[in-house]
């Protein structure tokens, strides 16, 4: 258990310094009232201790992407199973695989115990836990239906974990072949070719062009090899700051947007997360503008995120959610139809569920077919660039060979 120092006043006002132990320091401060003394101070000591008063002292995240998926399910079954949120809490800092892992949950629990509800206690550590995550617990807290809220946040986190890791798994291979032929043709051109050159510029014959323009380009990356290095460091260093800019972000997004493949897959990608947490935070009893609001706010895509902002004026102005949606035409036509069904039924959270699930399959669909279009092309590609460059070391040797005939 983490070890705090303190200083205090005892009952008769003298000044009492020493440490005592507890799951946070809001914790700690409650034992010395206890004991009749009032804290003046509380510090935590040690490299055990893990600070509860926010994540200020974190390193790093306690939790990954993966990681919190997994956490809120299983703090979703033991809620939804009847156990009390204090003793589940407990359950899992039990539990916990790592010491960070085990100081967080015991400070959630620390919170709870004091009175604290459980999304106030979360917003102590914005680091591990969304905005998204904290409203929606408090609407599930508000609702009395917490462990079906856990249940459906949990969903949500595995399934956009689920499309994270397609596109991942899509672009991966495209991506070591590139690495891979870039490596190999910086070898070529950098070591092999200048090797063969040397053997027959002594000979002043007349090279193929090939061999020339192999060996100028060879000449050229050996000599100017840095600055290219350092002109597109530089050049990145450029867009990085480039893109910090709001302004430039958002046009930048919005040509994204525009482009024949990418762009769809981009459009499609953002609306399946926006949709979805919708869905969530309209089940979970959020009211539509702070839901909107909370939504808008998991759009990459800087472009979507002012059309989402511009549709939540709409609806604060009376217009249906369907129309607002309807009149953001980089939002596809999908997103506005499934909303206009859920509004005329009455079932807005299952319809947008239905449409981000939709999207999420066509951005998965779009993904893979794009990988399987790219894997054989840059393989030609790779190959014909390689086959350039043995050409142009084969071809001065047929020609001496033709001579010596």
């Amino acid at each position: 258990m983490p070890v705090y120092s303190f200083e205090a006043l005892t009952a008769e006002g003298q000044t009492r310094k020493g440490v005592i132990e507890a799951d946070s320091a809001r914790a700690a401060r409650g034992l010395l009232r206890v004991q009749k003394m009032v804290p003046l101070k509380v510090d935590a000591v040690g490299a055990d201790v893990h600070p509860t008063q926010g994540t200020r002292g974190l390193k790093r995240r306690v939790f990954n992407a993966t990681g919190l998926g997994i956490w809120t399910r299983q703090l979703a079954g033991l809620v939804s199973s009847g156990l009390p949120l204090e003793r589940a809490l407990t359950s899992l800092s039990d539990e916990a695989e790592t010491e960070t892992e085990r100081h967080l949950v015991a400070s959630l629990r620390a919170e709870v115990n004091g009175g604290s509800t459980f999304a106030r206690a979360l917003a102590q550590h914005p680091q591990e836990f969304s905005p998204i995550f904290i409203a929606v617990m408090g609407a599930g807290e508000q609702s009395g239906n917490l462990g079906l809220v856990l249940e459906r946040l949990a969903d949500d986190l595995e399934e956009q974990q689920a499309l994270k890791s397609k596109l991942i798994g899509a672009a991966l291979y495209p991506a070591i072949v590139t690495l891979v032929a870039i490596a190999i043709v910086i070898f070529l051109v950098t070591y092999v070719v200048p090797q063969v050159a040397h053997v027959f510029i002594g000979s002043k014959r007349a090279l193929p062009i090939l061999t020339v323009i192999m060996i100028a380009m060879s000449d050229f990356v050996r000599s100017y090899g840095w600055a290219m290095l350092l002109v597109g460091v530089l050049i990145t260093i450029g867009a990085r700051v480039a893109l910090a800019n709001a302004g430039f972000r958002e046009k930048f997004d919005a040509a994204w947007l525009t482009l024949p493949i990418l762009g769809k897959l981009a459009r499609s990608y953002n609306t399946a997360r926006f949709a979805s947490t919708l869905a969530m935070l309209c089940a979970a009893g959020v009211p539509i503008l702070k839901a909107l609001q909370a939504a808008a706010e998991t759009l990459s895509n800087r472009a979507m995120r002012a059309d989402a902002l511009d549709a939540i004026i709409l609806v604060r102005e009376g217009a249906p959610l369907a129309s607002a949606l309807a009149q953001k035409k980089r939002f596809p036509g999908l997103l506005a139809m499934f909303a206009r069904l859920g509004e005329q039924t009455g079932q807005l959270p299952l319809m947008l569920q239905r449409a981000a699930k939709q999207l999420s399959t066509e951005v998965a669909r779009r993904a893979m077919q794009l990988a399987t279009l790219l894997e054989p092309l840059l393989i030609v590609a790779m190959g014909v660039v390689v086959m350039l460059i043995v050409l142009a070391v084969l071809l001065p040797i047929i020609q001496l060979n033709q001579l010596v005939k």
